[in-house]
């Protein structure tokens, strides 16, 4: 198995290149991108991380510091503005007994203290864990659910946990781990779509079992 997942890996990057992600400039950018992704386009969380910068709040202290209904002002453009703006306060509370301090959340921040925050899934946690403090964990999402449910690697009813620990299988290495998510999204949107997958266009389709 995990052959098929690195050779389905270097595939996906012959085809598609580095995505480079996260999208960020600092740890502190991802964390606010993840928070603000849920349920909305990237070029919608843009505009919102854009609001932001131009008001110099991106910085742990100062956005921490920011009434919740002014943040929610300022990232309406990625939706469920309210909503987010009282879920990045939860999450930077917890950040704060840290003292936003990069070295000493990427070393001793844990799983189990990010979901606990109200507002953290499982996919938001690990985004935070391995994009912001470059811990070797597999993000699991529902392109990834997607595409192996297809390539017959993983089954629709497998769990986020179950399929999260079949790709840990790969060798522990953070920029591969990026990499494979960030390709897996990429694929998903261009080729592996929901509802009408471009399959003869797919760079993986001789190990897939799904065809239009």
């Amino acid at each position: 198995m995990v052959d098929l997942l690195l050779r389905i890996y270097h595939t996906l990057l012959d085809a598609y290149g580095p995505q480079g992600w996260w999208p960020a400039e600092s740890w502190f950018e991802v964390v606010v991108g993840v928070i603000l992704t849920q349920n909305t386009s990237w070029k919608n969380v843009e505009r919102a991380i854009s609001n932001l910068k131009r008001n110099g709040l991106l910085e742990p202290e100062k956005l921490f510091a920011l009434a919740v209904e002014k943040m929610a002002e300022l990232i309406k453009p990625a939706g469920f503005y309210r909503l987010k703006a009282q879920r990045l306060k939860n999450l930077m509370s917890l950040l704060s007994t840290y003292n936003f301090d990069f070295v000493n959340l990427s070393e001793k921040i844990t799983r189990e203290e990010l979901l606990s925050v109200k507002g953290v899934g499982k996919e938001s946690c690990d985004s935070i864990l391995l994009y912001a403090f470059n811990r070797p964990i597999f993000v699991v999402d529902n392109y990834t659910k997607r595409i192996f449910s297809r390539l017959a690697v993983v089954k629709e009813k497998d769990d986020y946990d179950k399929i999260q620990e079949l790709f840990q299988l790969i060798p522990r290495k953070v920029e591969i781990y990026k990499e494979y998510h960030a390709l897996i999204v990429k694929h998903a949107k261009e080729i592996c779509s929901k509802n009408k997958p471009k399959c003869r266009l797919c760079p993986i389709k001789s190990d897939c079992n799904y065809h239009t």
